[in-house]
């Protein structure tokens, strides 16, 4: 009896160590290590959808909501607040400032407004992830941080290409204030990767590039700038802020005789254009390129050796490099006397059923420790980070109607352990339990605390519950794609029939009960893995 108290009363202790520590493992991450991208053009994907993803790692916010469409005044200016992203809820106005304001324009489209917004209702798509950059480019007098432009685009525009038009020129003139970013823009045809830096201290615009991805490449953002040579000439399939060369030569990056490479115009001397997940996701997709670390740069896209799924990029956004040569825990072995079938007792070697990949730093530096420097595990930044605030899959399709053709595949915590659940670009609200975020602080109200709970529990020993967590995060894929073509097919019948508002209604309700039986299972199986600790496993 005794005993199991004991292992209780321990796993308690891990517990709150580790929910604790969820704060801190967010303090002292770096900028250039917080989201990934992952995105695929239309040729490359095995159902013929252009996809977009994210991985929202840092502190920005979990709520959400759907900002319906418009029709404005003349006279109609779009407020620019700043700090909005760190809020708990769409009335918090705590640390928000006005800054400005622009022009509205008459008419603007329906979205999806989350920490980074990231649809429309014209299945217009974004991913964003932050790739720094040089310091001394950013400039304060700026207006606009990349959500703002982000917002301002799905509200105007129907097409990737107009999207990425407008940021770049709104940048331009009204001024860019943030780090570095990158966005993998989508719509239902194309997909663009667009990179954006501020101009320096004296000029309060921006440089930015954006390159068309093919449509039969996939390509991945994972903080970092990684456009290579800009053909200037191609109108087509490439897009650039105006005198870009000239600024570049002025600012001292770029010799005007060498290829015009934008990472290495904006990039840190001496950091290399990709890192690790750029890496892995590329050499994964594409094994027959050989692509390897030791090269000065990675291809911005390649061609898959065969086409992508939904599932796959699930998949990868869910990667710890679990079975490879950069998985932390494939030496945290442990050997015990197991008796095998005939009652022998004989010493069994296995992986510690506490060994698992999203270890803080605290509890890293603890077992190497233990383990002595020349065993020394090194630290590898993994896609899938406990400090997530949300994630995503979007996928557009063009030979659905937009309200069910544009469908984001949701997911809010650790993108290894949370269920994801669909929001369509035609759906009008979202549950209560997205309104709020629980980022910043414990809150029951908030879905994300629903999911972190049990995905915390669970992480105390992973070797036994992942047995809980992985198989559910895979029955609700399932679901989802059994369910799907049966909500397609009545969603389009619905707007054939000149039924709209109706097929809107219908998709809300569906995308919201899938949402709360997902909250169902994962607080079952909170209470499962209670259970669990009172009988020491």
């Amino acid at each position: 009896m005794m005993k199991n108290v004991f292992k209780a009363v321990v796993c308690l202790c891990c517990v709150f160590t580790s929910l604790s520590a969820q704060d801190r493992v967010v303090e002292l991450t770096n900028p250039d290590e917080s989201c990934t991208s992952i995105a695929a053009g239309k040729l490359a994907t095995a159902d013929g959808s252009v996809m977009t993803s994210q991985t929202c790692d840092g502190t920005s916010r979990t709520w959400m909501e759907v900002v319906p469409a418009h029709d404005w005044p003349d006279t109609a200016k779009v407020d620019i607040y700043w700090d909005l992203r760190h809020t708990e809820s769409k009335n918090d106005r705590l640390g928000v400032i006005l800054k400005g304001s622009i022009p509205q324009v008459p008419h603007t489209f329906a979205y999806l407004n989350t920490g980074y917004p990231c649809m429309n209702e014209k299945q217009l798509a974004m991913g964003e992830t932050t790739i720094v950059g040089r310091k001394e480019l950013r400039n304060p007098k700026g207006l606009f941080h990349i959500e703002d432009l982000q917002g301002i685009a799905l509200q105007r525009c129907s097409t990737a290409r107009e999207a990425v038009l407008l940021m770049g020129r709104l940048a331009e003139q009204y001024g860019y204030r943030d780090g570095g970013e990158c966005l993998t823009v989508t719509d239902k045809k194309e997909l663009w990767f667009f990179e954006i830096t501020g101009a320096g201290p004296d000029d309060p615009s921006a440089l930015w590039v954006a390159r068309r991805i093919p449509d039969d490449h996939v390509t991945v953002s994972a903080n970092t700038p990684r456009i290579s040579d800009v053909d200037f000439k191609d109108k087509d399939n490439f897009m650039y802020s105006k005198g870009l060369k000239e600024k570049a030569l002025k600012l001292g990056y770029w010799d005007g005789k060498e290829p015009f490479k934008f990472w290495k115009v904006i990039h840190e001397t001496g950091k290399k254009p990709f890192t690790i997940r750029d890496f892995f996701v590329l050499k994964t997709l594409a094994p027959s390129l050989d692509l390897t670390m030791d090269m000065e740069e990675l291809p911005l896209s390649v061609k898959p050796d065969r086409q992508v799924s939904l599932a796959d990029i699930n998949r990868l956004l869910r990667e710890t490099y679990e079975g490879t040569e950069w998985d932390m825990t494939k030496d945290i072995m442990i050997t015990k006397k197991i008796k095998d079938k005939d009652g022998i007792e004989r010493d069994t070697t296995y992986k510690s059923p506490l060994a698992q990949n999203w270890m803080t730093n605290d509890m890293l530096e603890f077992l190497n420790a233990q383990r002595g420097e020349e065993r020394k595990i090194e630290k590898q930044r993994t896609i899938s980070v406990v400090w997530c605030s949300y994630s995503f899959v979007i996928q557009c399709r063009d030979w659905l109607p937009d309200a069910i053709g544009g469908v984001c595949w949701w997911s809010e915590d650790n993108p290894g352990e949370s269920p994801r659940v669909p929001l369509f670009a035609g759906m009008t609200d979202v549950p209560e339990s997205f309104k709020v975020c629980g980022h910043k602080r414990y809150r029951p109200d908030a879905a994300l605390w629903t999911y972190r709970r049990t995905n915390r529990l669970a992480q105390v020993s992973w070797g036994h519950g992942r047995k809980l967590i992985e198989p559910a995060v895979l029955s609700f894929e399932q679901k989802a794609a059994d369910e799907m073509p049966l909500i397609e097919n009545k969603v389009s019948a619905l707007i054939k029939e000149g039924k709209e508002e109706e097929a809107k209604a219908y998709l809300t309700r569906y995308s919201s009960d899938f949402i709360y039986s997902t909250l169902r299972c994962w607080e079952e199986m909170e209470g499962e893995l209670w259970h669990k600790f009172g009988r020491g496993f």
